[in-house]
């Protein structure tokens, strides 16, 4: 299934489509387009399954667009290039991204933003070069999810969408990195910018808020609270940092006064990685006043609205949201890659679940059932 640098043909490879909301994934045999200028074609090693997958895939956040491919967290090597492609070769080690880097546009060159307005996140189940798609079953086009879909033996990613990594670094952990874990990461150093001895309060300890956490114990936080709803994430917790585990379930006032009372009048900073916007409430009310920072992680499900009250602002509370993690992707995440290298920060322990491509429907339960934290998807060779 490999094809030339200078000729690439169609490649016909199995992927997990998704034919309808909520629907299980089916193994079909698509065809995959040749790369078009500034494009490259991925065969993909590893994947891993992200809570936005999910989120899509039972439509409850967006507008529903089917037939899919979903997958946006991999690894894989470059098997072609497009015309005009110069950064990337075949044999190249890669991360995809679902949100990319022109580096051209207004917001890549202003240093105060990765929110790329030429390869931002894409939405509409195309590419962001010609509004088409790469994939299809006979005949019948397959849309895309976030520009990447990684459920796919083979994929086509613009050249944008697509970071070079170390061909030393192991594929099978790195891909957590083209989401979750970074995005954590970037939260707590690039967008809080935690300080020494500070207090952190997380609301949902998935991947994302356990990054989160690690982000905060490497920079010295004092005390790191973790708020989760499910007890068994207690013991786990405390390998990323967490200090003190707080169960909503278990508590006989809101949340948010407890947080109050045990970081004397609120934490510094506080995250919300659970995609529920009445949690951001809770969050913003469980800081302090003054300085009290509050940063959204998560992908609302339902009721994208934020509500709260002015008077959390005036007394000097501030919120922020960020898109993974602040990280500008094709200039930063290297320099992630180089600290997994020098052991300074933790990949594997995000990982519980390995499953061979074929089992991929059962990652979907995991995740669903909140059994697991990452389940990377291994393709075949």
């Amino acid at each position: 299934m490999s094809s030339s640098t200078k000729h690439p043909h169609v490649i016909t490879c199995k992927a997990a489509v998704a034919w309808g909301a909520g629907e299980a994934l089916v193994m079909e045999e698509v065809d995959v387009s040749p790369p078009q200028p500034m494009e490259i074609r991925i065969k993909v090693v590893c994947t891993s399954l992200c809570r936005s997958d999910v989120t899509a895939w039972e439509s409850q956040a967006q507008i529903p667009i089917f037939p899919r491919i979903f997958g946006h967290e991999a690894s894989g090597i470059v098997e072609s290039v497009g015309q005009g492609v110069t950064e990337f070769e075949e044999g190249d080690h890669v991360l995809t991204l679902f949100t990319g880097e022109c580096m051209k546009c207004k917001q890549c060159t202003s240093g105060k933003s990765n929110i790329c307005q030429v390869l931002g996140l894409e939405r509409r189940g195309v590419m962001h070069s010609d509004q088409k798609t790469r994939f299809s079953v006979k005949g019948k086009p397959i849309y895309h999810y976030c520009a990447v879909s990684s459920f796919s033996e083979y994929t086509v990613v613009h050249s944008g969408c697509a970071v070079k990594v170390s061909s030393i670094a192991p594929l099978d952990k790195l891909c957590l990195l083209s989401c979750g874990v970074a995005a954590g990461l970037g939260a707590a150093w690039k967008v809080a910018d935690i300080s020494e001895g500070s207090t952190v309060v997380i609301f949902g300890l998935g991947t994302v808020g356990l990054a989160v956490a690690q982000g905060a114990k490497l920079r010295g936080a004092s005390r790191i609270i973790g708020v989760d709803t499910n007890p068994e994430k207690s013991e786990k917790a405390k390998a990323f940092g967490i200090t003190d585990f707080v169960n909503p379930n278990d508590l006989h006032e809101p949340t948010q006064q407890v947080i109050k009372r045990i970081t004397d009048g609120g934490a510094d900073y506080s995250f919300e990685c659970i995609g529920d916007t009445g949690m951001i409430t809770t969050a913003l009310q469980s800081c302090c006043d003054g300085w009290g920072l509050t940063v959204t992680l998560g992908v609302p499900k339902v009721k994208p609205d934020v509500t709260a009250h002015y008077a959390l602002f005036l007394t000097g509370r501030t919120l922020k949201g960020c898109l993974f993690g602040g990280w500008k992707p094709k200039s930063d995440l290297p320099l992630l890659v180089d600290m997994y290298l020098r052991e300074e920060i933790q990949i594997d322990e995000f990982i519980t679940h390995n499953m061979p491509f074929e089992d991929i429907n059962k990652a979907f339960d995991l995740m669903r059932e909140g059994k697991c934290l990452r389940c990377v998807i291994h393709m075949p060779k």
